[in-house]
């Protein structure tokens, strides 16, 4: 390997480091809960109160879902070691995929590893250079990069402006497109903010375009038994393709998927690359995940419990002084600005006993950075005052308020 290589490589990090923007993880001792161990790196631990995980109702560790993910080793196996076309898929991998589809009032869907895979495989598989892709501006990365992959036409309008999407629609009928696609979050995840689905859908049905919507952050807590952000918004089954996770809210393991009409997941079962050429979901994760949206659907006291936390939580740090995001999903930014304060206040309060991560470009804009904090249903009224308490101390401390 050529010396100069490393030396470009090393003088990179170094101006990341300089910049305030490197990024240093945490090992988590133990399970995926509320309240957490830490390694000290000492070869010990610590508790940490965790308000940074996407563990939305609190069933990381629920022993229903590690209880049928135990089953599964012994029934069948560790690991599938093929992809699915070839000896990769289990009657639970189809299982699975029916259990999704019945949730979300769709004819089926289709799982990848992660929901990273399924949005860089969709608008490659369904368009090609005839086609136009409408997008909006906060969409996640893995929207971004599935639309660099297709070769369809790309227009973006600022987000939430709906009238600058009616522009684009309008741009793309101009400039010929034979089908539209407009994608978007349903939650956005580093804001908070919930699309408005039902103006996007009538959009839709003006200009004669699909849509699309990517609900990682919404499935299984928000909407009517946590069915998502079409649920919550009324927009229901107008919504054409959906996308999802199976790594937050549904277990916290790991896979994601499409659901929708049957020739559209037909379609993606022959040509999605990253379904084609990725290995299956292990087993564990399979059995977990159908357990995972069994207790899902039935969490009413759950969702409202994490209502009830988000809005404990949002008062506190108004009282305090923060700058919030508004909004009402359990993601809760607090606006800092610039990269150096965040990393500051996520050290200071992790010495007072709370685990955030600072968020700062490129991940959002430069000049946006902030801490995004997320609730989970498994805290307490007294975890939240704790919690509360951490960030009052540690604002003083940095200057934040």
């Amino acid at each position: 390997m050529p010396d100069n290589f490393l030396q470009h490589i090393a003088k990179t990090l170094a101006e990341i480091e300089a910049d305030g923007l490197y990024k240093r993880e945490r090992e988590i001792a133990g399970q995926q809960q509320g309240r957490i161990e830490i390694a000290d790196g000492q070869g010990g631990k610590r508790p940490i109160l965790n308000l940074c995980a996407n563990n939305y109702l609190g069933l990381a560790n629920h022993p229903e879902i590690i209880a049928a993910g135990k089953r599964a080793l012994d029934d069948y196996g560790f690991g599938m070691a093929s992809v699915r076309f070839i000896c990769g898929t289990q009657t639970q991998h189809r299982a699975l995929e029916k259990t999704i589809a019945a949730y979300l009032g769709k004819d089926d869907s289709i799982l990848f590893a992660a929901c990273f895979d399924a949005n860089g495989s969709v608008f490659e598989t369904l368009l090609t250079d005839q086609d136009a892709v409408i997008s909006d501006g906060l969409n996640h990365a893995s929207i971004i990069d599935g639309i660099r992959l297709c070769k369809a036409k790309r227009y973006r309008f600022p987000n939430g402006d709906m009238n600058a999407l009616e522009e684009q629609l309008k741009q793309a009928e101009a400039d010929g497109a034979r089908f539209k696609l407009i994608v978007t979050d349903g939650v956005f995840s580093m804001d908070g903010f919930v699309a408005d689905l039902k103006t996007i859908c009538d959009l839709a049905d003006r200009h004669d375009a699909l849509v699309m919507v990517d609900d990682c952050h919404a499935t299984g807590h928000l909407g009517e038994q946590g069915k998502g952000t079409p649920a919550l918004t009324g927009a229901g089954d107008r919504v054409d393709i959906i996308s999802g996770t199976l790594g937050k809210t549904l277990g916290g393991a790991l896979g994601g998927f499409i659901a929708a009409k049957q020739p559209i997941i037909d379609l993606l079962r022959q040509r999605a690359r990253a379904y084609l050429f990725s290995n299956s979901l292990p087993p564990a994760a399979v059995a977990g995940a159908i357990k995972a949206v069994e207790i899902a659907k039935a969490a009413d006291d759950r969702r409202e419990k994490l209502m009830r936390n988000t809005r404990r939580f949002r008062d506190g740090l108004k009282a305090a002084g923060f700058d919030l995001l508004e909004g009402t999903t359990p993601i809760v930014p607090v606006m800092l600005g610039e990269a150096k304060l965040a990393q500051s206040m996520a050290a200071e309060l992790d010495s007072r006993g709370v685990y955030v991560a600072g968020f700062f470009f490129p991940v959002v804009p430069k000049g946006k950075a902030r801490i995004r904090t997320q609730l989970s249903a498994v805290l307490e009224d007294e975890d939240i005052d704790f919690a509360v308490d951490a960030f009052r101390e540690a604002g003083k401390a940095t200057g934040a308020i």
